[in-house]
């Protein structure tokens, strides 16, 4: 399931539905089955999710990939959908797509990947007095899962200046690689982001 999310009324993105369309491509074209969506509602993102997890097969490879606004309330990782109306900590939660609920989709499959750049820097965070810090928090991965930021926990990712968001950039050119290790490509594609920004993003997994 790939989603891109950029035409926030408030905050509208460059990059997002970009990303999502090459992401989709380059893995149709590596064989797997691909839903992608793009500037989706909340409750579009939700059926979404759920169909994803009914879709996926005991023993698949799953992956999960979303572009757009996430952030952090008081610990836990929301994506957030076009129609968000966010003015608090709570409506964050009753707005958004709690990442869990993607994690919990992932039980069939043997192998399962989430890819979220998501951090990019939200508007939406200016609005809450106690604040949870910029980007996404750190979460451990699930059992058989690999878990990828764009950036390390608690910082934000750049949109990037291009067609696509600097860190998807880096991970279409690595997923090109044939035969690569999984933990190879992620490597590379750390490098070559930290390299790019300057050494002010710097992505992270959890496996």
């Amino acid at each position: 399931l790939v989603i891109g999310n950029a035409a926030y009324p408030a905050a509208p993105l460059r990059n997002p539905v970009n990303d999502a369309n090459a992401m989709a491509a380059r893995l149709r074209a590596m064989g797997f089955e691909v839903a992608l969506r793009t500037n989706v509602t909340q409750r579009e993102m939700t059926r979404s999710v759920s169909q994803f997890g009914q879709s996926l097969k005991p023993g698949s490879v799953a992956l999960f990939y979303f572009a757009g606004h996430g952030m952090q309330v008081r610990g836990r990782n929301f994506l957030i959908p076009v129609d968000a109306d966010i003015q608090s900590e709570a409506s964050a939660r009753s707005e958004s797509v709690d990442l869990d609920l993607v994690l919990e989709q992932l039980g069939p499959s043997r192998l399962s990947m989430v890819i979220l750049d998501a951090c990019r820097n939200n508007p939406f965070e200016n609005r809450f007095r106690s604040g949870g810090g910029g980007g996404l928090a750190q979460i451990d991965a699930p059992k058989g899962t690999l878990l990828a930021y764009a950036t390390a926990p608690g910082n934000t990712a750049d949109d990037g200046t291009g067609t696509n968001g600097l860190y998807t950039e880096n991970l279409l050119r690595e997923m090109r690689v044939r035969e690569a290790k999984i933990e190879d490509v992620f490597k590379r594609v750390r490098l070559g982001v930290r390299r790019a920004s300057g050494g002010r993003q710097i992505p992270w997994e959890s496996t």
